[in-house]
């Protein structure tokens, strides 16, 4: 996988601009990582995808500090959603992670603010979707806001 970098395309000076927020996208059903890309793509982030934590891992490792949150399925084949955090925590142990489930478990559904693990239940809607990252990671820079993801 080839990670290809948001390109501006207006023309002020790049000190000016903000930083499109960079989401690494961890999902093994092919139908429900396009679909949430793309709510996350119309909501103003920049998306990398990954199937499973060994290409979660992989594509962290190339990118480093430029992601700011991963959303990550909580069952994924070989590995947790929780533990795909504690290893990419390792690295960066400020780094958010929103853990998703159609699996509801009362456990998982408060936030550790110490750890900075968040719970959102499937199904989910744009707007919920939208509303849980800006509460996570404040106002979107690009000034996208919940309610017009829709």
């Amino acid at each position: 996988m080839t990670l290809q970098p948001y390109v501006y395309t207006n023309n002020q000076p790049s000190n000016d601009r903000p930083r499109r927020r960079t989401i690494l996208l961890v999902e093994d059903e092919p139908f429900v990582r396009e679909a949430t890309c793309s709510i996350l793509e119309s909501a103003g982030f920049e998306v990398l995808p990954a199937e499973d934590a060994q290409d979660a891992i992989k594509v962290y490792e190339e990118c480093k500090r430029g992601i700011d949150l991963v959303i990550t399925d909580m069952v994924l084949p070989g590995r947790t959603g929780q533990q795909l955090g504690q290893d990419l925590r390792e690295h960066s142990p400020e780094l958010a992670v929103l853990v998703t489930s159609g699996y509801s478990n009362p456990e998982h559904e408060m936030a550790a603010p110490e750890s900075s693990t968040y719970f959102l239940a499937k199904p989910y809607s744009k707007r919920t979707l939208v509303e849980k990252i800006e509460k996570i990671l404040g106002p979107s820079p690009l000034g996208r806001a919940a309610k017009q993801a829709g």
